[in-house]
C-alpha cells in the first residue's frame, strides 16, 4: 500500500498494519504534553483512574505558559498543582518561570519533538509539531491522563487532503498568509478530522519556522494534523536544536491516495487578514475597508519565533507606533528573547514605542497582558479571532502576519508594509 504521510507516521507507532483511512489503531506515543490550564484537569483524571506513576517521566512535558507570570490566585494554584505533580513523578521536562516559554515554540526549540514522533497534547495547537514531520494532535485532558499512565492511545487514521502551494511568493507574503488563504478557501471545517499534507514548490523552499506556523493553524480548518515532509531543512533544524536521531527523509509515498488535492498558486497574491469572527473570513489587506485599531499583538505559538520578531522589527525600524495603538511584543521563548536582545530588535521595539512582555500566551486567549475593551479592535499574529477571544464580546480581532501587524501598529489602522 502506498501511504500518505499521516498513514506512514502512524504506522511507525503501531504493530497493526495501517491499511485504510478510518481504521482505529493503538499507537505508542513519543511525548505527552499539558499546560497550566489543561494539566491540572489531566492530573485529576490521572489520579481518578487509579494511576500512580506516569509511563515514562522523560516523555511527559508540562509547560506553564498560558497565565505566566501567574495573574491571580486561581492561576497560581493551577501552576502549583502541576509543579507538585512534576516533583512527585520526577518529570524531567517541567517548565515554569525563567526557562519556560510558549509550549509550541519551546518544545521544537529544545529538541523534544522531531520527525517520526507521535505527540499528543492537551492543547488544540499541538498540531504545530507537524512542521517538523511529527504526527501531533490535541486531545482532551482525560485522554491525556490515560496517555500519561499508559504511554499509548488509540487514533482513527485520518483521510488526507494534499495542499500544493506553487508559484512565486511576494516580498510581503509569509507562511501566515499561506495558511489563512487555505482556511479561507476550504473553510473552518473543511478538513474536519483529516490530515492536511502540505507540499509544492513554495513549501519546498519554506523555512521550518514558517512550516511550524502553518501546522499550528491546521486545527483552524478542523484538521487532526498538519504535516510536512522531512527534508534537508527539517534535518538541519532538528540537528541545530539537539535532536539526536533524525531520519534522512520522511515523506508520503508516490501514488498515495488522497481524499482531495487543493492547488493554490501564490503568484501575484499579497498579504491577507482574517476578519472577525472566524479564521476563514479572509480578505486581502488592500480590500479591507479602513479600520482603525487600538491594539496590536505580535507573538504567540503561531508567530512568536525569531523570524517573526525580525519581520516586525524590519517594519518598525525608524518608525513610531501610532499614538492611539498599544503594540505588544511577546517573544515566545527565552531563547527568542535573547536572540532579539543580541540582534538589537528589542531596542528597535522600544524606540518604536512598543510594549515588550514576557514569554507568555497571555492575550491570545484573553488571559492577561492585552485584554480588549468594548468596541476595541486588534490586529494579532495569533491563531483565533472568535467573538470575545481576546476580551470583550464587543471587541474584534483581525489575524495577520507580523509584517502586517507591525505595519498596522504604525498606521493606526489595518495596513500592509507597502502602505507605509
Amino acid at each position: 500500500m502506498q501511504q500518505t504521510l499521516a498513514q506512514k507516521l502512524l504506522q511507525m507507532h503501531t504493530d497493526e498494519p495501517v491499511r485504510q483511512d478510518g481504521q482505529i489503531v493503538q499507537c505508542k506515543v513519543s511525548l505527552v504534553l499539558a499546560n497550566d490550564i489543561t494539566g491540572p484537569l489531566a492530573i485529576k483524571s490521572f489520579h481518578g483512574m487509579g494511576a500512580t506513576r506516569v509511563f515514562d517521566p522523560e516523555k511527559i512535558a508540562l509547560v506553564m505558559d498560558h497565565f505566566t507570570p501567574q495573574k491571580d490566585i486561581d492561576s497560581a494554584n493551577q501552576v502549583l498543582i502541576s509543579r507538585r505533580f512534576a516533583k512527585e513523578q520526577g518529570i524531567t521536562h517541567y517548565y515554569e518561570g525563567g526557562p519556560s516559554g510558549v509550549e509550541h515554540t519551546l518544545l521544537p526549540e529544545q529538541g523534544l519533538v522531531g520527525p517520526g514522533d507521535l505527540v499528543v497534547g492537551a492543547d488544540s495547537h499541538t498540531c504545530t509539531y507537524g512542521g517538523v514531520s511529527a504526527f501531533a494532535t490535541g486531545m482532551g485532558s482525560t485522554d491525556i491522563a490515560a496517555a500519561m499512565a499508559l504511554g499509548e492511545t488509540w487514533l482513527k487514521v485520518p483521510a488526507t487532503i494534499r495542499v500544493e502551494f506553487t508559484g512565486t511568493l511576494g516580498d510581503d507574503v509569509r507562511a501566515k498568509d499561506l495558511i489563512l488563504l487555505l482556511i479561507g478557501e476550504i473553510g473552518v471545517d473543511g478538513a474536519l478530522y483529516k490530515a492536511l499534507e502540505f507540499g509544492g514548490s513554495v513549501i519546498d523552499s519554506l523555512g521550518v519556522e514558517g512550516r511550524l506556523t502553518m501546522a499550528n493553524m491546521a486545527i483552524e480548518a478542523g484538521a487532526k494534523a498538519g504535516l510536512f515532509a522531512c527534508d534537508k531543512q527539517t534535518i538541519a533544524y532538528c540537528a541545530e536544536h539537539g535532536q539526536k536521531s533524525v531520519p534522512e527523509e520522511l515523506r508520503a509515498d508516490e501514488g498515495a491516495s488522497y481524499e482531495r488535492i487543493v492547488h493554490i498558486d501564490m503568484t501575484g497574491r499579497g498579504p491577507v487578514v482574517a476578519c472577525p469572527h472566524l479564521p476563514g473570513n479572509v480578505r486581502g489587506v488592500g480590500s479591507v475597508p479602513e479600520t482603525r485599531i487600538e491594539q496590536v499583538v505580535i507573538g504567540s505559538c503561531t508567530n512568536g519565533r525569531i523570524s517573526d520578531m525580525r519581520d516586525a522589527a524590519k517594519v518598525l525600524a525608524g518608525r513610531k507606533v501610532h499614538k492611539d495603538v498599544r503594540c505588544i511584543i511577546l517573544p515566545s521563548t527565552p531563547t527568542v528573547y535573547a536572540q532579539c536582545l543580541r540582534e538589537g530588535l528589542l531596542e528597535t521595539f522600544l524606540q518604536a514605542g512598543c510594549i515588550i512582555g514576557p514569554c507568555t500566551c497571555g492575550p491570545c486567549l484573553g488571559g492577561h497582558m492585552g485584554i480588549l475593551a468594548d468596541g476595541e479592535k486588534c490586529v494579532a499574529t495569533t491563531n483565533r479571532n472568535f467573538k470575545g477571544r481576546m476580551g470583550s464580546l464587543q471587541s474584534e480581532v483581525y489575524l495577520a502576519s507580523p509584517l502586517v501587524a507591525a505595519a498596522s501598529a504604525v498606521a493606526g489602522k489595518i495596513a500592509g508594509p507597502s502602505d507605509l
